[in-house]
């Protein structure tokens, strides 16, 4: 049975045993934990960190970002958790599951190796320069 909401717990350690419709956040180990919201048992854990995931925490409920892919359980859910909603994302092939596997290790490389040891990857390369246009638009506009 999938749940669509679930509560947040706010702990120094993990429970032995995770209780179903639950997200266990320890801000001191840096991580989230709960069993996985399609019902199949299996215990998900997220370690927060720039290359992995971040949590929010606006006063009432919890979010992770971004979203949680069980590629490793039978299930292969695929869910985000946003404000208390399980918002349920779609299914992914084992192809895609594959080609986000390798990209996320490329960008952890690039992360924790800098840029300069990290391999280029030009595949999935976005240029963040603005474009001249805007750049003379913005000069126009502040005088510069």
């Amino acid at each position: 049975m999938s749940q669509t909401a679930y509560s947040h717990k706010f702990v120094k350690a993990f429970p032995d045993k995770l209780g179903q419709g639950v997200l266990y956040v320890s801000v001191e180990f840096g991580t989230a934990a709960h069993l996985c919201f399609c019902g199949c048992g299996g215990e998900v854990y997220t370690r927060f960190s720039p290359r992995d995931w971040s949590m929010r925490f606006d006063g009432e409920t919890v979010s992770l970002r971004p979203s949680i892919g069980n590629w490793s359980f039978p299930c292969q859910s695929h869910y985000v958790l946003s404000g208390g909603h399980v918002e349920w994302a779609d299914r992914w092939s084992t192809e895609r599951i594959e080609r986000g596997r390798a990209l996320d290790r490329k960008r952890k490389d690039r992360h924790y190796k800098g840029p300069e040891q990290a391999t280029p990857d030009r595949e999935n390369a976005i240029d963040l320069a603005p474009p001249p246009g805007l750049i003379r638009l913005w000069r126009r506009l502040s005088g510069s």
